[in-house]
């Protein structure tokens, strides 16, 4: 048993000491003049035209941002109403984004077929990362640019008592 132990521990040491051999100077020189690869940063949404876009673009105004999807029901059930709401609060300095992290070509897609007149663009965070568990999820954000009311799942946008209470959001 004690020889095995041996042999083993010799062949361990023998193996590690075999580690690498060093390079030679000019390979040491090449490596050192790589330059690693530049991943591109995305920005957290993107217009159907692929301009950037963050929330602090619209600081002065008041955001209503929607996060939906094509295959999401409620979501679509909800956007004739968001149409409304939209024409109804024109002059109350509010700007409706519809965010969704589906890819360009599907939005663009639900927006030719269905025809609403909303400002759809490409969310490129994660969902769970705005704690969205389920869909829709809106958030209202004030012109400071705080995020101050979050109402989940379907609305009427255009019923009396929301149109009031986005009026009141300073």
């Amino acid at each position: 048993m004690r020889f095995r132990f041996t042999v083993l521990t010799l062949c361990f040491l023998l193996c590690n000491a075999c580690g690498e051999t060093p390079k030679a100077p000019e390979q040491k020189e090449a490596q050192a003049t790589t330059v690693p690869e530049v991943q591109e940063v995305k920005s957290t949404y993107e217009s159907l035209d692929g301009q950037p876009i963050e929330l602090s673009d619209y600081k002065g105004k008041r955001i209503l941002l929607n996060y939906w999807a094509t295959w999401c029901k409620p979501c679509i059930e909800e956007m004739p109403s968001m149409v409304e709401a939209q024409t109804l609060l024109e002059n109350e300095n509010y700007i409706f984004l519809l965010a969704s992290d589906q890819s360009m070509k599907k939005i663009k897609a639900f927006q030719k077929k269905k025809s609403f007149d909303l400002n759809f663009v490409k969310y490129n965070g994660s969902l769970a990362s705005e704690e969205i568990t389920a869909l829709p999820a809106t958030f209202i954000y004030n012109v400071e640019g705080e995020k101050v009311e979050r109402i989940d799942g379907a609305t009427e946008w255009n019923s009396p008592e929301i149109i009031q209470k986005l009026k009141n959001i300073q």
